[in-house]
């Protein structure tokens, strides 16, 4: 969709995602190889009783849905910033999240383009919010 086809206020909701243990130890041990996402044990006696996500695999899996909705289609340009974030609750293994996005600004810009911004909310099956950030993006008018 183009930038003017959006409008503030406008809300959609993502297919979920089931989230594995096997996911979260194979992305921490690539990107954030703490314990808390990788080390069992050590996990266990933590404070969140065992393997949690990493906050950055929530918020990919969030960016991932959203994209995976199409709204923005072939019109993206760009990614242009990201503010806000916070990591709310920890997700666990076999948590099933989906993610509630609402257009909070747009902009239109020169050369025929502009920035929207949306809020992402993220959700476990719990319907506990887990996450939320803005995204901004370039997208054609």
């Amino acid at each position: 969709m183009k930038l003017d086809k959006f409008t503030i206020g406008d809300v959609f909701e993502t297919k979920p995602y089931k989230l594995t243990k096997e996911d979260i130890m194979r992305f921490a041990g690539e990107f954030d190889p703490q314990y808390m996402h990788l080390d069992e044990g050590k996990a266990n006696q933590g404070i969140f009783n065992g393997i949690i996500a990493s906050g950055i695999h929530t918020l990919a899996i969030s960016f991932k849905l959203w994209v995976e909705e199409g709204k923005y289609g072939e019109d993206v340009i760009a990614g242009t910033r990201m503010n806000n974030i916070r990591f709310i609750k920890p997700v666990y293994p076999d948590d099933e999240l989906h993610i509630i996005v609402k257009v909070i600004d747009k902009k239109a810009t020169k050369n025929e383009t502009g920035i929207l911004t949306v809020l992402l909310s993220t959700f476990n099956d719990k319907e506990e919010k887990v996450f939320e950030g803005e995204l901004s993006a370039l997208i054609k008018r």
